[in-house]
């Protein structure tokens, strides 16, 4: 049975290769399951029936059968419990440290990360988001030292075998990638790097790309009309 993710057909440049339907679909090629799309425009994920899916009115979910999964995180661990062992190693304690990273990437790394994602993209009007900037990167800067100081040597977090820890890792850290955040450490440079040459991740993110075939929404449009009066 072929699962069925749910993804957007357009989003804002600045957003492309960065939403998260991106991580299902890397794993997906990683354990090597074909999958669906379901693509949904934007204000779609707001509506009946993708809110029985998605409580919150967000992309990625996961269908397989009468399985129905939302958060990218619990969908890719749930794709690493049962596609083999591609993702997870079969020795337990292997297993317990990959699912560790995960949920170090998206409860240590990605919060800070998000905030500031906040700050610069979707509140960057708003007067109390440039004054924060400072300490949101302070914050981030620190979790990225860490990071970098834990990994060390090693080609992956545990090793010399990347699992669904350094997928959800290099996803996170993907954020901030080009920036001088994620480039003050060329540790994390390069491990991003070996995480974006998997063939598997080259094939997600083609595919991720090239669904991009709607239509902004008029909202959007209006407001980048409005941003060209005024600039």
């Amino acid at each position: 049975m072929r699962p069925i993710i749910t993804a957007y057909d357009w989003v804002p440049d600045f957003a492309r290769g960065q939403v998260r339907d991106l991580r299902l679909r890397w794993a997906l090629e990683e354990v090597g399951q074909p999958y669906d799309v379901l693509y949904l425009q934007q204000g779609e994920q707001k509506q009946p029936p993708h809110r029985d899916r998605q409580p919150f009115g967000q992309v990625p979910t996961y269908e397989a059968g009468d399985l129905m999964l939302f958060e990218s995180g619990a969908i890719v661990l749930h794709i690493a419990q049962t596609q083999g062992d591609a993702l997870l190693p079969a020795d337990d304690d292997a297993r317990a440290r990959a699912i560790e990273w995960m949920f170090a990437a998206l409860n240590t790394l990605e919060p800070p990360i998000m905030d500031r994602a906040n700050a610069t993209l979707f509140e960057r009007d708003e007067p109390w988001s440039l004054p924060r900037l400072p300490a949101i990167d302070r914050r981030i800067d620190e979790r990225l030292r860490e990071l970098a100081g834990r990994l060390g040597r090693r080609q992956w977090l545990d090793g010399d075998r990347f699992s669904a820890g350094d997928l959800m890792m290099v996803a996170v850290l993907r954020i901030v990638g080009g920036t001088p955040l994620l480039d003050a450490h060329p540790t994390l440079t390069e491990y991003v790097a070996r995480g974006e040459a998997r063939p598997a991740f080259a094939r997600a993110l083609a595919d991720q790309l090239a669904g991009f075939t709607g239509a902004p929404p008029p909202a959007f449009a209006a407001w980048v009309a409005a941003q060209g009066e005024t600039g």
